[in-house]
Parts: structure tokens; C-alpha cells; sequence
């Protein structure tokens, strides 16, 4: 059994800079949830800078009503849809919401911190995968440790007046250098910035200057700390620009090309740590059929032939601008609703590249599982806030579709990458978020995936709460589920 101690700076999992909270954020009420207990499992310790208020698994939620990104009232949302006891789960978000409880600016201060020991969770010795020697493996490998910057250059159609205020409209903030800073001093080495393009395009789909400006700074800032990043094409889809449906097939096609040709362009001198992805869960939104399809059902076939079109005109924009690194930039590509199920369904099919690169399409999967620990609400069916790994409760999961991944692509040599996963918050359950962290990361590193956890800066409340980064003062709420990720990534 693989034993460990390591010596983690204070200064990297509760650094509070002056200076990084943002006037966008709002001040709130916060509420005070303190986890008690241990999981069962063999632990490693290692120090933290935690808060006199609480021990490391105490963490000050702020309090709210909660943000969806399915609205388009800011601050009147409604919270997000579930998904329905009929669909398979596993693997998906639900609908668009990502919850949207915010940042409310009364988080703990720097005064009084003191240094306290974080446990590194042990996981099993598994026998080691076989990977593949080739440049895309490699690449991915060197990704390593992913964060989302969600709910931010996201969020959609809330009747802004002025399009830059929509960054802040369901995270309550406003991205600062001292942000990215922040994230990349805890570990992680990617960065994935989700961005919806459709609130900021005129009648014939140019991009505003003043998003694709303000876009292309975040993305300077994460580059200068020497991060990956993964921009994409995100909350765009819907029945008037992107829908994967032979009905409405055309005009996404139009739609995908308009957007990435302008992308493309932009970062065209951008070197190949700028990772673009094709699309975000792409699916038929409102139907019974939006997260789960039989793939064997004619409705199931549309579903993800249309999605291999559309990632194919995606590919073929970006590849036919030809300036810069856009010949041969690592492009990511999902399947249908982004669900490693249908990545691994025998009809869906990578794109070819036309650009004569060798192995330069990933795959792009997003996977919360087990479902009824990572996503579920706390009154959904099914719905548990417990995960150990001495126990091996609810890692079956999380190896099985690992395992597919690794037999249908990684082990032929091609890239996975997770873009998204986490655990929600539920009743207080820190030390099994903490161990479902280790445990992940550490498993999709055994077969060579790098994985980005989803942070939406939401932290209370009923929605769906992924929160690691307080954006008001840049620290980690839970410095021990970052510990584990970082520790397992390397």
C-alpha cells in the first residue's frame, strides 16, 4: 500500500490577496457548516492554513436563493432541473442549470488562521494500464489537474443591457487576474473556460468585440501562468442557433462554422496549450430524450449522427483557417450530451481532421458519477451524500465507464479528457467529497485522463453547489478535496 505525506503551503490553499474580490459581488448572509467525522479509509496527512472558526473540514457557506442558467432574469432564477427517474444516471449535468447560489463577499479572513493537518486519502494499488507512448497521450498527461471557471462567460439570456455584465450575472463575479493566480497556485494546470457566444452576436452571428476582447484576457491570464486552456463553444445551444436534429441541421451548421471560423481567427497565434472544444452537451433540449436516447431507436440515430456533423464542421472550420497553430491545435470533441455512454456508442465517430495532423482530436466526456452522490439533489430519488473508499462505496462506478473509456480509446492511443466533474454539497458531507476527489482523480489518472472539476462559485442553498474557489478573496473553501486532486493528478 502506497503510503504519503506531503508538505502542502498555506499560501497555495487559503491565499487571500488583496485586492481579488470583486465590486461585482454582493454581500450576503452566511451560514456556517461544519462536517463531523471521518470516513473509514487509511489516511495520510499533510498541512493546511484553515480558519480559526472551524476545523479543515469547516467551510463558511454564503447564503442564497440560488442562480440557473436556464433563466433569463438575474436573481429571480429558479433552481436547476433534475434529471427524471426515467433517464440513465450517471454521467450528465442536468438541463442547464448549474446552480447559482453566490458568492456573497463574508468569508473568513486572514486573521486567525493557524496551520492544521488535511488527510490524503489512500486509495487501492491497481495494477498498472498500459498506456500508449504517442504525442497526444503525452499531452493529455501534462494537463493533468483541471478547474472550470463555470457560471461565468456562460451564462445566457438574462436581458443585460450592457453584454460585459453578463460574466458576473450568475456567479455574482467578476474573474480577476488574482483568480486564475489562485487556481494555478493550488495545482491546477488547466484551466477550462466554458462561453456562450449567442447574447453577443448581431443577425449574422459576428461576435461583439467587447465579449471576444474581454474572453481573449481571461485567456492571456491563464496562459501567462503557464496553464492549459480549453474554450469552447458552451450554452448555445437551442432551437435558433445550435440543435442536433436533422430538422434544424443546417442552420446549426451555420451556426458552429460563423462561431469557430471567429474564434479561430482570433487565436489563431496561439500556441497548442490553447485547446479548443467543439460543443457543450449537445443534445435536444425539452425532450424526453434530452439525457438519455436508445441509440438503437431511429430518434437515437439522428441524435448522434447529428452531433458527429456538427463536431466535423467544427473541425473542418477551425482547420481550414490555416494561420497559426490552428493546422494542428488539439481539438476536443463530445458525444451526444457530452455522456460517456454515447462517446462510447458504436455510432458515434471522431471527426476526420482535414488539416493533415496526426492524432490531434480528444475526447470529450462529462461524467458526475456515481450520479446519486456527485449530482442528485438531496430529495431526488436515489439521492445518497455518502462515498468511501475502504468501502468501496460508490467507486464501482466511477472504474466501470473508466475502464470503457480506457479499452476503446485511450489504450488505441487516443485522448480522454473529463471537461467536467464534482460532487455537490449534501447535508454537510465534506469528508466523503473529499474521498470521491481522491479517489476520481486518482483512477482517471491510472489510465492516462486528466480531469476539470466544475466550480460555480455556489456554495449554499438548494441548487447545485460545486463551489471550491471563493471568488470574493480568493481562497478554497475545502482545502482538503483540492489537496487530494492535486496530490492524485501528478
Amino acid at each position: 500500500m502506497k503510503k504519503m505525506r506531503i508538505a502542502m503551503m498555506a499560501a497555495v490553499l487559503m491565499l487571500v490577496m488583496t485586492g481579488c474580490g470583486s465590486p461585482a459581488e454582493t454581500e450576503g448572509q452566511a451560514e456556517s457548516v461544519s462536517e463531523s467525522g471521518r470516513g473509514d479509509g487509511d489516511t495520510y496527512k499533510t498541512e493546511a492554513h484553515v480558519s480559526d472558526s472551524g476545523d479543515a473540514d469547516a467551510a463558511s457557506e454564503p447564503d442564497g436563493t440560488g442562480t440557473s442558467e436556464g433563466t433569463s432574469e438575474p436573481g429571480n432564477e429558479e433552481p436547476g432541473n433534475e434529471k427524471s427517474g426515467n433517464e440513465e444516471p450517471g454521467n450528465e449535468k442536468s438541463g442547464n442549470e448549474k446552480s447559482g447560489n453566490e458568492e456573497s463577499g463574508n468569508e473568513e479572513s486572514e486573521e486567525g488562521e493557524h496551520m492544521e493537518e488535511i488527510e490524503i486519502i489512500q486509495v487501492p494499488e491497481w495494477p498498472q494500464a498500459e498506456i500508449p507512448q504517442n504525442d497526444a497521450l503525452k499531452f493529455v498527461e501534462s494537463m493533468r489537474l483541471g478547474w472550470c471557471l463555470g457560471n461565468t462567460f456562460d451564462a445566457v439570456d438574462c436581458n443585460l443591457s450592457d453584454e460585459l455584465q453578463y460574466e458576473s450575472a450568475w456567479s455574482k463575479a467578476v474573474t480577476t487576474k488574482e483568480m486564475i493566480h489562485a487556481v494555478a497556485d493550488a495545482g491546477f494546470r488547466t484551466i477550462r473556460i466554458p462561453v456562450s457566444w449567442h447574447n453577443h452576436v448581431d443577425e449574422g452571428w459576428q461576435i461583439s468585440g467587447a465579449w471576444m476582447d474581454r474572453v481573449q484576457e481571461v485567456v492571456d491570464w491563464a496562459l501567462d501562468e503557464d496553464m492549459y486552456v480549453i474554450l469552447n463553444i458552451h450554452h448555445d445551444n437551442g432551437e435558433d442557433f445550435m440543435y442536433p436534429s436533422y430538422e434544424l441541421l443546417d442552420q446549426s451548421k451555420e451556426y458552429v462554422s460563423a462561431v469557430w471560423k471567429q474564434i479561430a481567427a482570433r487565436f489563431a497565434d496561439y500556441d497548442e496549450k490553447l485547446v479548443f472544444e467543439t460543443l457543450n452537451e449537445p443534445r435536444q433540449i425539452g425532450t424526453d430524450h434530452e439525457w438519455w436516447v436508445d441509440v438503437n431507436s431511429e430518434v437515437g440515430k439522428e441524435c448522434l449522427d447529428a452531433v458527429n456533423q456538427l463536431n466535423q464542421v467544427a473541425v473542418n472550420t477551425i482547420r481550414e483557417d490555416g494561420e497559426g497553430h490552428n493546422a494542428s491545435r488539439y481539438i476536443m470533441v463530445p458525444g451526444y450530451c457530452a455522456s460517456p455512454d454515447f462517446a462510447l456508442a458504436e455510432d458515434f465517430a471522431l471527426p476526420e481532421d482535414p488539416g493533415g495532423a496526426e492524432n490531434r482530436i480528444l475526447v470529450s466526456v462529462h461524467a458526475y458519477t456515481p450520479y446519486n452522490f456527485a449530482l442528485a439533489g438531496e430529495g431526488d430519488s436515489g439521492s445518497t451524500d455518502a462515498f468511501s473508499v475502504s468501502e468501496q462505496k460508490g467507486t464501482g462506478e466511477i472504474d466501470a465507464f473508466m475502464e470503457r473509456l480506457y479499452e476503446k480509446y485511450i489504450s488505441k492511443g487516443i485522448g480522454v479528457v473529463i471537461g467536467e466533474f464534482g460532487a455537490r454539497i449534501k447535508n454537510g458531507n465534506t469528508q466523503a467529497r473529499t474521498e470521491f476527489a481522491a479517489y476520481y482523480v486518482a483512477r482517471a489518472r491510472h489510465y492516462g485522463i486528466s480531469v476539470c472539476w466544475w466550480d460555480n462559485n455556489a456554495f449554499a442553498g438548494n441548487g447545485e453547489n460545486f463551489g471550491l474557489l471563493r471568488r470574493a478573496n480568493c481562497t478554497f473553501a475545502f482545502p482538503q478535496i483540492v489537496e487530494q486532486m492535486e496530490c492524485y493528478s501528478k
